[in-house]
């Protein structure tokens, strides 16, 4: 049940104080086959990305410091936090301070992904993955595109993951798009523009 996943979501924000949407079970996302993704660059507390991926009714989500890399070399730290509703994904805009979460967010990047799951030689749903502490995933985004996974190293409340480029075609080692594309695809705007305009500073 939709619901029952976003009640910690739901919990931690004032409806009446934030334009984050509060999500419902008539939503929409991507097809069975090509489910959402999204990335959304986030200057709160601390700045950092958000990978949401549609899982199941909802966003399954990861806060991700450093962003997302194309180098597969590099090992990125994914923290995981609530579930977002599907709405979520069309987010761009401030959330005001003193509320949860609260600073500016940028819709970096979305498009798609393909799962590519598999365990002991089946496929698994991104469900059972996750469930199991690894997932690997096709990105079809403006930005991001070919493989990543994520993968469980640490459990409990500390529970951590690593998002890892995948060695495929799409690999780029010299390539830095957190720091060459840091503008909104939904709007072209950047951080301060959207903090200025949103946020009325």
């Amino acid at each position: 049940m939709v619901d029952d996943k976003l009640r910690t979501y739901r919990r931690r924000r004032r409806f009446d104080r934030t334009a984050e949407p509060a999500g419902d079970d008539t939503a929409s996302g991507g097809s069975p086959e090509r489910p959402l993704f999204v990335i959304q660059h986030h200057e709160a507390s601390t700045d950092h990305y958000d990978l949401r991926l549609e899982v199941d009714g909802v966003l399954r989500s990861w806060a991700v410091p450093k962003g997302p890399s194309t180098d597969p070399r590099d090992k990125r730290l994914a923290v995981p936090t609530e579930d977002h509703p599907l709405e979520y994904a069309d987010f761009e805009g401030t959330i005001a301070a003193g509320e949860y979460g609260g600073g500016t967010v940028l819709l970096w990047d979305r498009g798609h992904y393909t799962n590519t799951t598999h365990k002991g030689g089946r496929a698994l749903s991104m469900a059972e993955g996750l469930e199991h502490g690894h997932v690997s995933f096709r990105l079809a985004g403006e930005k991001l595109t070919g493989g990543y996974a994520l993968s469980r190293f640490r459990t409990g409340r500390e529970e951590a993951w690593l998002l890892v480029k995948e060695a495929d075609e799409a690999a780029d080692a010299r390539r830095r798009p957190v720091r060459s594309q840091p503008e909104s695809v939904r709007t072209g705007r950047r951080m301060r523009e959207i903090a200025e305009e949103d946020g009325g500073g």
